[in-house]
């Protein structure tokens, strides 16, 4: 599958169904596997952040001959697409969800709870990087740590 130059998938928001992902992938040259259509009715069906090994179990109880290195690579080709995001919240491993919902995280450094937190609030800290720094941040990728008000 090659990479466009066009905008992301999410961002020209045609990618709010399964059977929108499977049309713009046939359209980007990608291949309709039984192993991407699940791994995407997984993704849909709950939009809860899940790491690919929560996904590649959900996936392997419909079809168990699916291999975990298969779903890393549709994981993989799914973001590139602009379908789904990666985030690492915390020090475990990376989740991914659909990219239509991203937003950035606060994670507790101390009982690990989750905020989701609209792409509002990094506004400020995004013009800031830009003007004095010129970069570009991504605050969907790191969550940001802290301790929740149980915790402080």
């Amino acid at each position: 599958m090659t990479r466009s130059s066009t905008p992301s998938a999410a961002a020209s928001g045609n990618v709010d169904s399964v059977e929108n992902v499977l049309a713009l992938l046939r359209e980007r040259g990608g291949r309709v596997t039984s192993s991407r259509v699940l791994l995407l009715h997984a993704l849909f069906d709950s939009r809860a952040h899940r790491t690919a090994e929560e996904l590649g179990a959900e996936v392997q109880a419909v079809a168990p001959d699916v291999h975990i290195s298969t779903i890393y690579r549709n994981l993989d080709d799914l973001e590139r697409l602009g379908v789904v995001v990666h985030a690492h919240l915390g020090h475990g491993p990376a989740t991914y969800h659909l990219a239509a919902s991203a937003h950035g995280h606060f994670v507790c450094e101390e009982c690990g709870a989750m905020v989701e937190a609209p792409d509002e609030i990094f506004v400020g800290l995004s013009r800031a990087a830009k003007s004095e720094f010129d970069f570009d941040i991504n605050p969907h990728h790191f969550a940001m740590l802290g301790r929740c008000k149980d915790c402080r």
